[in-house]
């Protein structure tokens, strides 16, 4: 039996002190769903706002029945924003979008049709003409991308584009948690959502205030990247990597440290000039390696043990059932 949805669409925006430019943003956002006649909701996250925008989205929630407002007490990122977001969408598609009217709603309709006609689980936005600054933005987001591209195998130019179109199920069965919101369709993948792909949109000017990002989230990104594909990897099977690397590197320092005594004794046999053993720079990496592969078999076996108790070890998503 197909699911049943309150609405069609669910467009989810995550904020941090985006008091002048929320009001303009919902407005288009309404010209929009009231064109095209859906059923819709508008949820939109503070994300521990200090100005104004908890009282905006309060006024705009009496005068747009269609907004929703959820506010935390503090600062939590928009991992955290978009998981609650996610949590409390009804709508058969759920857009993503951010507040600062650098994505477009007229870009809507288009991503709603590609996921309800043409089957896509996710349809990331790619913003091909930016309008950042090239040194501190548009050049590392390229490195940034190259790099998320070769490790995930996912095909998107712009992984980090808050602009994103999400089939309801999609959603429901991932966990956006940390700052792994710029990996959702890495996420997305994991979970057996592989229908994605992306759509060029309009990329505008900011209107108003500072861009909340620096620098450092490309490094940050980087390192939650390398975190999720271990996790993607070897999260349900620790052993495999571990084990292997402890086993590795236990047997070329057992190998090394045994060629350097039997080279002694042979030496020393035919009555050649030898260096003892213990005076052997090799011999003691060779002791090295085998207590480091020691210790990472057992890593390997504690990782083990805590991955086969863990509460979520039988988690799978289920397509259909009958």
């Amino acid at each position: 039996m197909a699911e049943t949805f309150a609405k069609n669409l669910s467009v989810v925006i995550s904020l941090y002190n985006e008091e002048e430019s929320l009001k303009e943003l919902v407005d288009w956002i309404v010209r929009v769903a009231s064109r095209e006649q859906y059923s819709y909701e508008i949820i939109m996250v503070d994300d521990g706002s200090t100005d104004s925008s908890w009282k905006v989205i309060r006024e705009l929630a009496e005068e747009y029945p269609a907004v929703r407002g959820i506010s935390f007490r503090r600062n939590y990122g928009k991992s955290a924003a978009l998981y609650h977001g996610f949590k409390a969408a009804q709508g058969q598609v759920v857009i993503t979008m951010d507040a600062d009217l650098q994505d477009s709603p007229d870009e809507i309709p288009a991503l709603y049709d590609m996921i309800m006609d043409e089957g896509y689980d996710i349809v990331s936005g790619w913003k091909k003409q930016r309008f950042d600054n090239k040194l501190t933005k548009n050049l590392p987001s390229k490195v940034y991308n190259a790099t998320a591209r070769k490790i995930t195998g996912i095909k998107l130019h712009d992984m980090n584009c808050g602009l994103k179109a999400y089939r309801n199920e999609v959603v429901k069965n991932i966990e956006v948690y940390g700052e792994m919101h710029r990996y959702i369709p890495y996420l997305a993948k994991n979970a057996g959502f592989n229908r994605i792909t992306e759509k060029p949109v309009q990329h505008q000017k900011r209107k108003y205030g500072v861009s909340k990002f620096g620098l450092e989230r490309f490094v940050n990104g980087f390192l939650d990247l390398l975190s999720l594909w271990f996790l993607s990897t070897f999260g349900k099977k620790p052993m495999h990597f571990f084990g292997f690397t402890g086993i590795l590197m236990f047997l070329t320092g057992g190998i090394l440290a045994v060629w350097v005594i039997v080279e002694k004794l042979i030496q020393q046999s035919n009555g050649l000039a030898f260096r003892p053993v213990t005076e052997q720079p090799l011999f003691y990496l060779a002791l090295v390696a085998v207590l480091i592969g020691f210790q990472l078999f057992l890593a390997g076996f504690i990782c083990e043990m805590i991955s086969r108790n863990s509460s979520d070890r039988n988690h799978y998503n289920i397509r259909e059932e009958i």
